[in-house]
């Protein structure tokens, strides 16, 4: 598959680059890509719930009423579950949420992330650029002009780019990745994948 390369000003430069087809360009795995965003999504949850069962309950443990005789059910103390403020039944423990999946199917998920994001023709590669000094309006005037900006849009770099990720972290619908820690939650969040010419390589590396 080829695409158009762009600048940065949202003008073709007549270039075109070949996207690798064993990335872009295979039949979506839709089971893999659930696995690894329940995978991802998993291991973002810190797992520390916790509620106070009846034996953790401060409270006096005197039985408030005898046994039998009264007519009414067994209460045993004040921390019964029954009672308002008492301890709570099966409540939440602190456990571990994140699940394994294997290499190979984590990088079946992110190639077949990629090949829908190519085939719904979402993914616009442009030329290699940076920022001097973080600059919020300079990164957004550039997806403007790409026509991404109302899109959720996903810039793909080949390095961790510092101004850049600081110019990007106030726009709440714009993220910025390197290829070498793109996920497939990030790529199937995105509306459109904005893919710097050289980031190509580094994503075939890692995803192939």
């Amino acid at each position: 598959m080829k695409l158009e390369v762009y600048n940065i000003k949202g003008e073709a430069t007549g270039r075109k680059v070949e996207l690798p087809d064993e990335v872009f360009g295979i039949e979506p795995h839709e089971h893999s890509v659930w696995l690894d965003v329940k995978r991802y999504l998993n291991a973002q949850r810190q797992g520390t719930h916790k509620s106070k069962e009846r034996s953790e309950m401060s409270g006096s443990t005197r039985k408030l009423h005898r046994q039998k005789g009264t007519g009414g059910s067994r209460k045993g103390d004040i921390n019964n579950p029954l009672y308002r403020g008492g301890g709570r039944v099966f409540g939440p423990r602190p456990r571990n949420y994140d699940i394994q999946v294997n290499a190979k199917v984590k990088r079946l998920a992110r190639r077949s992330a990629l090949s829908a994001k190519a085939l719904a023709g979402n993914i616009i590669v442009v030329e290699d650029f940076a920022l001097e000094q973080p600059q919020t309006k300079a990164f957004r005037e550039i997806l403007r002009a790409l026509n991404v900006a109302d899109r959720k849009p996903l810039t793909v770099t080949p390095e961790y780019d510092k101004n850049l990720y600081l110019s990007c972290r106030n726009l709440p619908q714009a993220d910025i990745a390197p290829a070498q820690d793109l996920n497939t939650y990030q790529i199937m969040r995105a509306g459109a994948l904005v893919v710097a010419e050289s980031a190509i390589e580094k994503i075939t590396e890692v995803c192939a």
